[in-house]
């Protein structure tokens, strides 16, 4: 396989701070913007037309493939997932809750281990010299087929995620911010494969997917806590340490290696491999977008985090969720001792896209 980065003698940058970040950004932009005479339609229309590359094929194939997750999702949950909860005698709400969050966890260990490789078992320098991501970039150049297939499965995924979010996934309180994730993530997706910014793209869902696959990890033991009306300590525990270890790795993955490793090459190092780069305000506008979101899930992490100090909160739940209250929990943890089975405890709630949930909410 032929490295996408530089030659052999390339001195790797050091990574910058995130004053340099700031800095250096802000001067590269506003020089663009400054040297950018003729910006408009014209000019987006001219790059569009000789930097776009994508065959009728494509788009194709990632949705036949966005279908193809779609049932086997509903095959896993209805043959596996289900019945596995059941078959733990889970709490009726957890029990309606835990397929996806099984389902995304198989997905992003999938994918991030896939990225994972392609980036620490390849040729490719681009988390250690993120600048590299644009060295040799050409209009039109072959994307390579390990990147192309990693670029399958992520749109596929994500054009999966947004009719998952809307007729799948069980509703939260952030599910609109949510929805605008998947739909932004999708459109980075396919214009970095479109303008074949796809080295960039690597190392952005890398960066991002190993906080998914925590986050979805402690949910499960969260809901794991209580089976057959019974409380499990160890559940409780892996739960703790997952929060704290998803609460440090979405800082240093997505707030801290992000800006610095993928803002910087993106808004500075790229005006410099590539002068004329197309669509350069765009595709860091979409990437700030999922900064500021990044930025807005963390505050949420670290308000969550000052209620469990504070005493507000007394165990770790799902907090994007409206969970059952404490005492409900108990109760009906107790009512369970006999063993029922999941459908016995769906009196007095109602089915709303194949989800068990609460009247009240």
């Amino acid at each position: 396989m032929e490295a996408a980065g530089g030659g052999g003698g390339v001195v790797v940058e050091p990574m910058p701070g995130y004053e340099e970040l700031v800095r250096r950004s802000y001067a590269s932009l506003a020089g663009a913007l400054r040297g950018c005479s003729d910006c408009g339609w014209e000019r987006a229309r001219r790059a569009w037309a000789e930097s776009v590359c994508l065959s009728w094929g494509e788009p194709l194939l990632c949705l036949l493939g966005a279908l193809a997750l779609t049932l086997l999702r509903r095959a896993a949950t209805r043959r596996l997932f289900q019945p596995f909860a059941e078959w733990c005698q889970l709490l009726p709400k957890d029990a309606a809750k835990m397929p996806e969050s099984a389902w995304k966890l198989a997905y992003y260990m999938l994918s991030w281990s896939y990225s994972a490789y392609l980036l620490f078992f390849t040729n490719y320098p681009f988390f250690h010299d993120p600048p590299s991501v644009f060295y040799d970039w050409k209009r039109g150049m072959e994307v390579p087929l390990d990147i192309a297939g990693a670029y399958l499965l992520q749109g596929s995924f994500y054009s999966h995620s947004i009719y998952a979010a809307l007729y799948m996934d069980a509703w939260r309180k952030d599910s609109v911010i949510m929805l605008v994730h998947h739909v932004v993530t999708l459109m980075l997706i396919v214009f970095s494969y479109m303008l074949r910014y796809h080295n960039v793209g690597i190392l952005v869902l890398f960066l991002h997917d190993i906080s998914d696959i925590q986050l979805e990890f402690t949910k499960l033991n969260v809901y794991f806590k209580y089976r057959g009306g019974v409380y499990h300590q160890l559940n409780d525990i892996i739960s703790n340490a997952g929060c704290i270890s998803f609460s440090v790795s979405w800082f240093w993955f997505r707030l801290y290696w992000f800006p610095l490793k993928v803002l910087y090459a993106t808004c500075h190092s790229s005006l410099r491999s590539v002068p004329d780069i197309p669509f350069y305000f765009f595709f860091n506008a979409l990437l700030f977008v999922l900064t500021l979101m990044n930025i807005y899930w963390f505050l949420y992490i670290i308000l969550f985090v000052a209620k469990v100090f504070l005493g507000e909160v007394r165990e770790v739940n799902d907090v994007r969720e409206y969970d059952l209250d404490d005492g409900k929990k108990v109760a009906v943890a107790a009512k369970m001792k006999d063993g029922p089975t999941l459908s016995s405890w769906k009196e007095g709630k109602h089915l709303k896209n194949g989800m068990v949930k609460d009247k009240r909410l």
